[in-house]
């Protein structure tokens, strides 16, 4: 077996390898890709993808989060890794060679995931609304070793307004430490970085060049370390992100039109997905739709697909022919032009916002909200606001970290929809490029190539055998 490092750069593509120097040295003349993505092209499901083989009608997860309709609520960024179905990766190699092993180092689903190694984000929650930074790891005291090695975990550059390169420095450095020291057969790392700007200020803005040496610098050094110690090394990316100049307001419209339900609680509205007939959970450029009552699909739909914005919207025979036809699905799933993206706004006027609108809070949220990458330039001396909120949590008293907008238009890049462009969405590199296909590397492909580059005959191998 070849010991194989797999880095997951969120939101590399084609085109921005023009600032990466070493992802550019990797790939040589012909280690490169584009890659085909599926839909929706958002992290969880595109990991899916990646690690079963499978589309999101096999594997289960359509989105970052939907409807749990036994329950009749809205869950995203759920962590147990049953919740993926089909056969993953690691398990399958594992029946090729028992001494295999994997480590699965901050992809999505990680949790209770039967990979030998993992490490992901969990935050303790204390009974007093604290939420202090973690890792769940496998095994249990790797935890400790890395937290003592790397210091903590440093969520809150992980996501939100203050959200950098620091974290996936961190990353970068857990993956090293595991990789020398727990030498698994197949290590995959996954580096936020270029997600958090690129949403912020669009693909376009100067600043972005910048941030792809950044994350280029990291990548650096795991490849070395990689290559230093005999290992082949792929990068891959999940999608591209696009630049986009208008939000459309979905659940508005539903509770225009009668549809959506909402509850008063202390005069702000909340969602009450189990008494409406149609709402939507938004996540990027992409909504599933959930419609109560069958009659009323043909109406939902009419209304939807005549919002600016809307692009589509697929009934039973679209989402068939886009793999999304599971039951987690909404009964129609809306997609966005280029330019437009999903919020999940319910409230018509700002003031009776929920209170964890203006926070960053993405399990209480029923929908995606890249607005909580920005503080609100309306507030003045935000720096002020937040000590004095900080100075507040110091002293145990009750407190609202308030300094998100509930302005969509801040939001300049998204994804969700696959790239009309192929240089505009997500790519395959690889040290192995004898292993690759002709054209591009579809999602689905993506799990069978990196069991060829674990099992394939070294190079040295294959020059003797010649």
């Amino acid at each position: 077996m070849n010991r194989t490092l797999v880095l997951n750069v969120v939101g590399m593509t084609p085109a921005l390898l023009a600032h990466a120097p070493n992802l550019r040295a990797l790939a040589g003349q012909d280690g490169m890709r584009p890659l085909t993505t599926v839909t929706p092209a958002v992290t969880t499901t595109v990991q899916s993808t990646f690690v079963t083989g499978g589309l999101p009608r096999e594997h289960g997860i359509v989105a970052n989060g939907w409807y749990f309709r036994d329950l009749s609520e809205i869950w995203l960024w759920r962590q147990s890794n049953r919740l993926v179905q089909g056969e993953k990766l690691w398990d399958a190699a594992r029946a090729r060679d028992p001494s295999f092993t994997c480590a699965k180092l901050f992809w999505w689903y990680n949790m209770y995931a039967s990979a030998e190694f993992s490490i992901t984000p969990r935050p303790m929650y204390p009974a007093d609304g604290r939420k202090l930074p973690d890792i769940y790891t496998h095994p249990p005291e790797l935890r400790d070793e890395l937290q003592e090695r790397l210091g903590q975990f440093p969520l809150f550059r992980f996501w939100g307004p203050t959200a950098d390169i620091v974290s996936s420095q961190w990353i970068a450095r857990s993956a090293l430490h595991v990789f020398e020291t727990c030498r698994p057969t197949l290590t995959l790392v996954y580096l936020p970085h270029l997600d958090y700007n690129i949403q912020r200020l669009g693909p376009d803005h100067p600043a972005i060049a910048a941030d792809v040496q950044r994350i280029d610098d990291v990548c650096g050094e795991l490849i070395a370390a990689a290559r230093s110690a005999g290992a082949e090394v792929v990068v891959l990316s999940e999608y591209g992100i696009t630049p986009v100049s208008r939000p459309v307001h979905i659940n508005r419209a539903l509770r225009q039109a009668g549809w959506l339900r909402v509850r008063n609680e202390l005069g702000r509205d909340q969602l009450d997905a189990g008494a409406s007939d149609a709402f939507a959970v938004a996540d990027h450029q992409i909504a599933h739709i959930y419609v109560a009552r069958p009659e009323l699909v043909d109406e939902v739909a009419a209304l939807v697909s005549r919002l600016p914005g809307v692009e589509r919207v697929l009934d039973a025979a679209g989402k068939r022919e886009a793999g999304l036809d599971h039951p987690r699905s909404g009964e129609l799933v809306a997609i966005s032009e280029p330019d437009s993206w999903f919020t999940y706004y319910h409230f018509l006027d700002d003031a009776r916002a929920p209170d964890f609108a203006r926070t960053v809070d993405i399990h209480r949220k029923p929908g995606y909200d890249p607005v909580e990458l920005l503080v609100d330039p309306a507030l003045p001396l935000p720096k002020l606001r937040i000590a004095m909120r900080l100075l507040q949590k110091m002293l145990g008293m009750r407190y609202l970290m308030d300094v998100i907008a509930l302005d969509a238009t801040l939001i300049k890049g998204s994804h969700g929809r696959p790239t009309d462009r192929p240089e505009e969405g997500p790519l395959f590199i690889t040290s192995r490029p004898e292993l690759l296909p002709e054209g591009s590397v579809h999602a689905v492909e993506v799990k069978d190539l990196l069991l060829k580059h674990v099992f394939a005959e070294t190079k040295t191998m294959a020059k003797a055998a010649a």
